[in-house]
């Protein structure tokens, strides 16, 4: 094996490493830590000390993937751990809120079934050998996913009347939307692993 071929293979390795614990994997773990702590404070009327938690826990999933790509320290263990995290915090937010009556019930069902019906696609194309791209919508989900969670936490009793629109309370809005771009969203997804998969030509 020449010298540029040892490099290029050390450098591979370097930027995905298998079962090292790194400051990226520690944010993630840290995430899934404090789902329990934002339910305990969010259910016993700590509403504003949830929020905190909540906003905490969200800017460590923007950190940790920033850190792992910048510092190429992208792991086996992470790529496991970071979308359990991602849908504990979300599955728990959101459960959370129907509880202080803050979310209709129906509407969080469909966001929670969303995130359970990709995460259950992926592997299912892996085995087929079918890779799906992360979708614009998706991340644009998260985004207003997050805002919205926030608004719905803080509620008009602490925003005020400017965050009305007419009778109707913002977070209101933005939770109408995460519910059509967690559909949009999925049904993008699944489109997208039907025509790879005819592609393929591979029997469904």
């Amino acid at each position: 094996v020449n010298a540029p071929e040892t490099r290029q293979a050390t450098t591979e390795l370097s930027s995905i490493t298998t079962g090292n614990w790194t400051l990226p994997n520690a944010l993630t773990a840290l995430r899934i830590f404090l789902v329990p702590i934002l339910v305990v404070f969010l259910l016993t009327d700590y509403r504003l000390v949830g929020l905190s938690v909540f906003i905490i826990a969200s800017l460590t999933d923007w950190f940790d993937g920033y850190l792992a790509r910048t510092r190429k320290q992208i792991t086996t263990l992470g790529q496991l751990l970071d979308p359990i995290a991602d849908k504990l915090l979300v599955s728990a937010a959101f459960i959370s809120l129907v509880g202080l009556g803050e979310a209709p019930a129906w509407m969080v069902v469909i966001i929670i079934g969303r995130e359970l019906a990709i995460s259950g696609l992926r592997p299912i194309a892996a085995d087929q050998g079918i890779t799906i791209p992360s979708s614009s919508l998706g991340k644009y989900k998260t985004t207003v996913q997050m805002f919205t969670v926030i608004l719905l936490l803080l509620g008009p009793s602490y925003l005020g009347e400017h965050f009305l629109v007419g009778q109707i309370f913002v977070g209101e809005i933005g939770l109408w939307l995460v519910v059509v771009l967690s559909l949009v969203s999925a049904a993008q997804y699944f489109l997208g692993f039907w025509k790879q998969l005819a592609r393929s030509g591979k029997p469904s």
